[in-house]
């Protein structure tokens, strides 16, 4: 029996309160280790995604994991029970971590001998990982090819002729294999990701099952949080029906964090989330999840997800829906193109939470926004809020009547995430796009702002209007923590 995990805690920096256990509010190093062990342990995660991105690779994690919790993992087996995968640098987009790739592969057959020493089985305790940015079937299998052809063949050549192989000189090289999970993030790749993937296993005969993670945040700052919903609905369906044209098993992977601009997945809105995703094998357990609620609600959250059922997906009308994304996706990049200076100005001031490099792009890694850079989704979603203009408001005026009917009959939970967007709306920020007001009448009588929050954002956008920054960092502080999560 393939065990596959449900529930991926992950390291994305989207909390209000930090741990118990970090030693600054920036969670890095040694704090991480502990992290997954903690997530493992008291959250009841199944998985642990180990970002090898923007920040000094720990390749020893496996090593300490076991030596340093060696009880708990004795009785719950790391690559068995429980598992941990490794988000590695695209070297086609990240030049300049290319290399961590290689280091990060090389890693692997280090940390299977740590696990063997200590269980005294052949178990792997990382077999997997995730390339993010996958833009092809060849970024895909370089990765798969460069750990079997470069890193595991090459035990048995010798040193010289006459010589012995390099196996027997430092021991033997496993697992004999990996599993690479593409992360697609961007409109075209979601919308062909079956056809990806499809090409991938094509000449992997072996290939029982596949795990495949669909971004829900950058897709979202990209083109809206209606596009990325159905984009993420469209890609669902396409991998179900690969799975049955090829009889191999397929596994999504969805990027949800608690903000409903990426994704709403909280501890209070579970069961919302696997009716919108009925088909998603594993959910992300992002910070917030798992820091800014009660840990008891976490635990019985995180259980919740892992006992529920896995679905069919839901039949999107690919078409149609695509047609009303055009214009909304038009009318979204303008307001973001407009609200750029203020995005960038406000994002300064929003607290970091993990030591590491933030990536910069252009509207995440798209190049159709003519030169706007911004920062990445959790700092963007973070300053709109906290000038009291939710993301998740912007566009909505470029649908009809008729496009919100449709876009209701496959995104279910519409009018609830608009909804628990509307509590943080200030109507009276300066900054706020024409019609953004109008549209939300039929939304408006049923919500009421929270009065605190629209007061932090009325002092925000006052001392941005005055040039009088130096308390803002405070203030987006305090209307995070009314919200209950960073962005």
């Amino acid at each position: 029996m393939i065990s596959i995990p449900r529930c991926m805690s992950t390291q994305h920096p989207d909390n209000v309160t930090s741990p118990f256990f970090a030693e600054s509010p920036e969670l890095g190093g040694e704090d991480e280790v502990q992290e997954a062990y903690y997530a493992y342990s008291h959250l009841d995660c199944d998985e642990q995604m180990w970002d090898c991105e923007g920040k000094e690779v720990d390749n020893y994690v496996v090593k300490k994991l076991l030596t340093r919790y060696d009880s708990f993992f004795k009785e719950h087996r790391l690559g068995k029970d429980l598992f941990l995968t490794l988000r590695v640098p695209n070297p086609t987009v990240e030049k300049a971590e290319a290399k961590v790739l290689l280091e990060t592969l090389e890693s692997i057959p280090r940390s299977y001998d740590a696990a063997h020493l200590f269980y005294d089985q052949d178990i792997a305790p990382i077999f997997e990982v995730i390339l993010p940015m996958t833009a092809s079937t060849r970024c895909i299998d370089r990765i798969y090819r460069y750990y079997t052809d470069f890193i595991i063949k090459r035990q048995e050549s010798p040193f010289r002729k006459g010589d012995i192989r390099i196996r027997e000189w430092i021991g033997q090289f496993k697992p004999d294999r990996i599993n690479v999970i593409p992360l697609f993030e961007e409109r075209d790749k979601m919308l062909t990701a079956h056809r990806m993937v499809g090409e991938y296993l094509s000449d992997k005969p072996d290939v029982s099952h596949q795990r495949v993670f669909l971004a829900r945040s950058d897709p979202a700052m990209n083109y809206g949080l209606v596009a990325a919903v159905l984009f993420n609905k469209i890609a669902l369906m396409h991998l179900s029906a690969l799975s049955d044209q090829t009889g191999i098993d397929i596994y999504p992977i969805i990027g949800v964090g608690s903000a409903p601009f990426r994704g709403n997945l909280a501890p209070h809105t579970v069961r919302r989330v696997i009716e919108e995703y009925p088909s998603a094998h594993t959910f992300t357990i992002q910070s917030s999840f798992k820091y800014d609620h009660p840990p008891q609600t976490v635990v019985e959250a995180v259980r919740l997800l892992r006992d529920r059922k896995t679905g069919n997906p839901m039949p999107v009308d690919e078409k149609q829906c695509l047609g009303v994304i055009d214009r909304y996706s038009a009318r979204f990049s303008q307001a973001i193109v407009a609200l750029a200076p203020i995005i960038n100005e406000v994002a300064a001031h929003v607290p970091e939470r993990r030591k590491r490099k933030l990536h910069i792009g252009l509207f995440g890694y798209s190049r159709e926004t003519a030169g706007v850079k911004l920062p990445r989704a959790i700092r963007f979603t973070a300053a709109l809020y906290s000038i009291g203009i939710p993301p998740e408001l912007l566009a909505l005026s470029a649908l009809t009547k008729d496009d919100l009917a449709l876009i209701r009959e496959f995104y279910i939970h519409l009018d609830n995430d608009i909804w628990d967007a509307l509590r943080y709306f200030n109507p009276d920020s300066p900054f706020l796009p024409e019609g953004v007001s109008t549209f939300l009448g039929p939304y408006a009588g049923d919500v009421s702002p929270d009065p605190e929050h629209k007061e932090l954002t009325d002092r925000i956008t006052s001392q941005l209007k005055e040039g009088k920054t130096g308390n803002i960092s405070g203030h987006v502080l305090a209307a995070a923590n009314i919200r209950g999560f960073l962005g």
